[in-house]
């Protein structure tokens, strides 16, 4: 589905709107077991998921139909972005709820997978304003967005524990079922294209990501209790 949407709506652009800008969603999983890092434009892709194939297949399209029919089509490059809006299958968020129902007393424990894996992080916010950058541009092109920085889920726990003044090795069980049959160990971008180019850089800290997801679900299970 991942690529065959995208070769879809390149297609309705090459024959109804030629003149229109599309930003394509790609990510840092296409990267997988890294070859080079920090990961750049150029890395070489070595997917360990289906969805880091697919998405592969969605990037290439993009770049494919820019150079066959000279469309405005770019694919932004995404590592890890996150904000309160994160859905709670995905672990940051997962965290974040976890540890403010732990504080309310509504559930005693957090299973997780791998927490040493290590993610470049940004806020949804930064990643958003970098992907309009490139839609303005008169060049379309593909870019890396990331913080440039690497933490570990490790460190995702301490600081959300941490800011309930709890520590979460009280309440977090490693659980094998949650470890993926091939981990990607390591992401860490560089933007320096999109500094330079698009002038762009991330005005939010991995710090103030963690302590405004905490305070959303904070107040969002203080309401539901109330």
């Amino acid at each position: 589905m991942n690529a065959r949407a995208v070769v879809h709506l390149l297609e309705i652009i090459r024959q109804e709107c030629p003149e229109s800008r599309m930003i394509q969603c790609s990510t840092s999983e296409m990267f997988g077991k890294v070859l080079q890092t920090p990961q750049v434009e150029t890395t070489p892709f070595y997917p360990r998921s289906p969805y880091g194939v697919s998405k592969i297949a969605a990037h290439y399209a993009v770049l494919n139909y820019r150079e066959s029919y000279n469309l405005h089509t770019s694919s932004a490059i995404m590592f890890n972005y996150e904000s309160r809006f994160r859905g709670p299958e995905f672990v940051t968020r997962k965290i974040t709820l976890a540890a403010v129902r732990i504080k309310h007393g509504l559930q005693k424990e957090l299973r997780l997978g791998n927490i040493e894996a290590k993610r470049d992080w940004s806020h949804a916010a930064d990643t958003t304003r970098a992907m309009y950058l490139m839609a303005q541009q008169d060049t379309p092109s593909d870019y890396v967005i990331c913080s440039g920085e690497t933490r570990s889920i490790r460190e995702f726990l301490e600081l959300s524990f941490g800011k309930l003044d709890m520590k979460w090795e009280d309440y977090v069980v490693i659980d094998s079922e949650f470890f993926r049959p091939a981990e990607v160990d390591l992401l860490q971008g560089n933007s320096e294209k999109a500094h330079n180019i698009l002038r762009w850089k991330p005005e939010y800290t991995f710090e103030m990501l963690v302590e405004e997801m905490i305070k959303s679900d904070y107040d969002l299970i203080a309401k539901q209790k109330s």
